[in-house]
């Protein structure tokens, strides 16, 4: 071989390996600094936003990290969702019932009074027209996010009250922490209703500030210990009988950054957490509530059917309230309820009848 075809070849060689692409994890690692809106330690909602992130990078092999941060760390949380819309941060975890002030839809993808249980709203979101809608309810308000259901967390209690409620007279004037639209039902019962942030409550009940809270399932409940100012603790969670966890993504993070590959890692990943976080929850109530009672003094008190019905008639006020008032909240409440009203049939014959209430 001659000395100029090897000059000429070694070249060529140079030059198709300065071209070559790396390894893939090199090229294509993705780190989502990801706003947490709840603190990372709290039972659910925060530790398995965690657990999540972990999967995440182990199913990716490092190529795709969810780096989570404590709420406020990198943006306000009332400034999450513009942010992560702007790209400033590039993902924020919580529920899109955080969102009601900007999208008075939103809270219907999270919880809802007298609303699904998890098997009925999760078949509503995947094969009826629930993730349409949820995407579109973004779109249409110019959020440039991409939406993932993440964690499902099941019934909460109804709240904490440092008094027995008797009647519903007790109700008026009471001053609660409330959140979501079950707020709005007590409001119409003469509650005098606060959006209170989570870490303020104890300290409000402990000096007067709040008669009433509440706040999430018990185990989250019992993290913020709750049960050392307020004795007297009710179900059902007529209010919130699941809620949903939703991952927003910034949208040009989602399509230009991410592989198809990566994408499904995520998405697969959130669904694989929705069913661990639905289990993980149903199993951790009990211990606490017979804690509660056994080591704690607290009274479980479950409402009487006068004021489940005036819950009721109170949220179908609301509902009316909001459908006249909000074109795409109508849209949603109109075909979830419509799949719901399908779904009625195989509920009366599939299931073995609910008994109500508490065993005597």
């Amino acid at each position: 071989m001659s000395k100029k075809l090897v000059v000429i070849l070694t070249v060529l060689l140079a030059v198709t390996l300065m071209a070559a692409p790396g390894p893939a994890s090199a090229q294509q690692k993705v780190l989502l600094k990801t706003q947490s809106l709840f603190p990372l330690a709290v039972p659910a909602m925060g530790q398995d936003s965690v657990l999540l992130s972990k999967w995440i990078e182990e199913t990716s092999g490092g190529e795709v990290i969810l780096k989570l941060y404590e709420p406020g760390k990198l943006v306000s949380p009332s400034g999450a969702l513009d942010s992560v819309s702007k790209g400033r941060i590039q993902a924020v975890s919580g529920q899109a019932a955080m969102w009601a002030g900007q999208m008075p839809a939103s809270p219907l993808f999270c919880t809802m009074p007298f609303g699904p249980e998890a098997p009925e709203f999760t078949a509503w979101l995947f094969f009826g027209n629930g993730m349409k809608l949820y995407q579109e309810m973004y779109d249409k308000a110019g959020y440039n996010v991409k939406v993932l259901p993440m964690m499902l967390i099941p019934a909460e209690s109804s709240g904490w009250f440092t008094k027995e409620i008797k009647t519903l007279d007790d109700l008026k004037g009471l001053k609660m922490r409330f959140y979501g639209f079950g707020g709005n039902v007590m409001a119409k019962l003469g509650v005098a209703v606060s959006a209170m942030p989570a870490g303020e409550i104890f300290p409000a009940l402990e000096k007067g500030v709040l008669d009433a809270t509440e706040f999430g399932t018990p185990n989250g409940d019992e993290f913020f210990g709750f049960y050392k100012v307020a004795k007297f603790n009710y179900f059902p969670g007529w209010h919130q009988s699941l809620t949903l966890g939703e991952l927003l993504i910034n949208k040009d993070v989602w399509e230009k950054k991410l592989t198809e590959q990566q994408r499904k890692i995520i998405e697969r990943n959130c669904m694989a957490m929705m069913t661990w976080s639905m289990a993980e929850g149903e199993a951790d109530q009990a211990p606490v509530l017979h804690a509660n009672v056994e080591k704690r003094d607290v009274q479980q008190m479950y409402w009487e059917p006068e004021f489940l019905d005036a819950y009721k008639a109170a949220w179908d006020e609301v509902v009316a309230e909001q459908c006249a008032n909000d074109a795409f909240f109508k849209k949603v409440w109109d075909d979830l309820s419509a799949f719901r009203r399908n779904n009625e049939t195989w509920h009366r014959f599939g299931y073995m009848p609910r008994e109500v209430g508490p065993k005597k």
